[in-house]
């Protein structure tokens, strides 16, 4: 109530805003996306005259697209209301959580923290062997000579993987821009799109990261022990709050841990 009366000077706030989990399109619990997150976002920007926004990171990637969405919301309402953006990686920001790190004029990490995986990846499974062991007979009807591309039920065709490898490269280019425009002259000249990971430390030797430093800590000494800190994220879906989506649930729960696993958490 303090902003409400004359002459009392409020403490001074920072809207912090919680990105943790797999970076994916469509419903379902811990499932991060510009349409899940937006009312977060541009609440958190707006409400209560915030000195900075906060970035609390903690995503092992996901989708190249909506990663790009969530950065780009960011990036446009730091611009509009002259906000500074500050990034905390918790256990992992790789990939796409990588991503949304640099939607931050300052990225700050834990000394164990993941930070990198500047890579695109494409995973799946060749079946045509299995079935045509057990005698099952896949049959397909196309129109449009490449309708039925990367069929796991089939063998691969060179084609097809070279048109894949050509969409993946494309995409790598796109997320290496995207680093490079953040963080510019920060980035040593070694190559650091690989797809590999670094700890907290390395992470700012080689200017992917600007210093080692937790949320509080940090807030606290760039805006004073009396900071006031405004949590800030995406509502969980309706039909979750009364059990009623745990098969979806499960499913991104599994997907999530399989993506944390290639981290090794």
């Amino acid at each position: 109530m303090k902003h409400l009366i004359p002459f009392v000077k409020s403490p001074p706030s920072v809207a912090v805003i919680r990105l943790q989990g797999m970076i994916a399109s469509g419903p379902g619990a811990g499932r991060l996306n510009d349409a899940a997150l937006a009312p977060a976002i541009e609440i958190a920007f707006k409400r209560g005259k915030p000195k900075a926004v906060a970035l609390v990171i903690n995503s092992p990637g996901g989708s190249p697209v909506q990663s790009a969405l969530i950065a780009a919301r960011i990036r446009r309402l730091a611009g509009e209301h002259k906000l500074p953006v500050l990034a905390f990686v918790e256990d992992v920001a790789a990939s796409g959580g990588y991503w949304l790190a640099t939607a931050a004029d300052e990225v700050f990490a834990d000394a164990n923290s993941i930070l990198g995986s500047i890579g695109v990846i494409s995973a799946g499974f060749g079946l045509h062997d299995l079935i045509g062991r057990y005698g099952v007979e896949r049959r397909v009807y196309t129109s449009g000579t490449s309708k039925s591309q990367l069929d796991p039920f089939r063998p691969e065709k060179p084609e097809d993987v070279a048109r894949l490898q050509g969409l993946l490269d494309q995409i790598h280019q796109n997320f290496i821009a995207q680093v490079k425009d953040r963080r510019g002259v920060k980035l040593a000249d070694q190559d650091l799109f690989t797809g590999e990971f670094w700890l907290g430390a390395q992470a700012v030797e080689l200017g992917l990261a600007d210093g080692l430093g937790h949320l509080v800590p940090v807030l606290k000494d760039r805006y004073g022990d009396k900071v006031k800190l405004r949590v800030y994220g995406p509502r969980r879906p309706f039909l979750s709050r009364f059990g009623l989506s745990l098969m979806q649930d499960a499913l991104t729960l599994s997907e999530e841990r399989a993506l944390y696993a290639r981290f090794g958490l």
